[in-house]
């Protein structure tokens, strides 16, 4: 089943830097990712059926951000769709941050469960993205070039996100949600391209990478 979105509904785009990609620099406010690409296409698609499109990502944003901003930023907006990615930073942010420590699990599920209860009570369709992570080689520069993030960094990275993907699969059974597969989804394209030209720092995305998440994201819809 996809979610049928109707005419003058409202779509809300939200989460962290892959989300905000640069929307507060950009014309229309939705950045220059995915949200963008789901937006023109759907436009293209269906002119008959406008709809609004909005994007509250923050970079940097973990589930404990999301919630200090969720009534004014989300809820306070009234969508019809909410589309949610977030987790990554939930990740890494103890090896990015002197003030950061390891999230647990548990801590990352009942906040992003928190997030989800008002949307589900006011009837809201929900679409949640599985945070994801690349498998890149080398060193590159992560936190706005405050780390070089190696290898040995990123599979620690590996062993700290796969249990919150399957709090994502989870929660989205739990509350009826779509699920966007997004880190199964990038596993299998790199398989023949190599994980770089989906995701050079194997998390922000290319445009290609963010075509990716587009195309997937305009299939849960119709």
């Amino acid at each position: 089943m996809t979610i049928a979105v109707r005419p003058g509904s409202t779509v809300m785009f939200t989460g962290d830097s892959i989300t905000d990609c640069q929307r507060q620099e950009s014309e229309d406010g939705l950045g220059f990712g995915y949200p963008l690409r789901v937006a023109g296409e759907w436009g293209h698609r269906h002119p008959d059926r406008p709809v609004t499109w909005l994007n509250t990502g923050i970079g940097g944003h973990k589930v404990r951000d999301l919630e200090t901003r969720w009534q004014t930023d989300v809820l306070d907006r009234r969508p019809d769709v909410v589309s949610i990615l977030v987790g990554v930073n939930d990740m890494g942010w103890h090896t990015l941050d002197p003030k950061g420590y390891v999230i647990p699990v548990e801590e990352f599920e009942a906040g992003y469960d928190r997030l989800l209860v008002p949307l589900a009570e006011a009837g809201t369709q929900l679409i949640l993205i599985e945070p994801f992570l690349l498998p890149i080689h080398g060193v590159v520069e992560a936190g706005a070039g405050t780390a070089l993030i190696g290898e040995d960094v990123r599979k620690e990275w590996r062993t700290d996100l796969d249990p919150k993907i399957q709090v994502v699969r989870k929660l989205a059974r739990k509350y009826g949600a779509h699920l966007l597969a997004a880190d199964g989804m990038f596993a299998e394209l790199a398989a023949t391209t190599g994980p770089e030209y989906w995701a050079a720092d194997g998390v922000h995305p290319t445009p290609a990478g963010h075509a990716a998440l587009a195309a997937a994201w305009m299939r849960l819809v119709a």
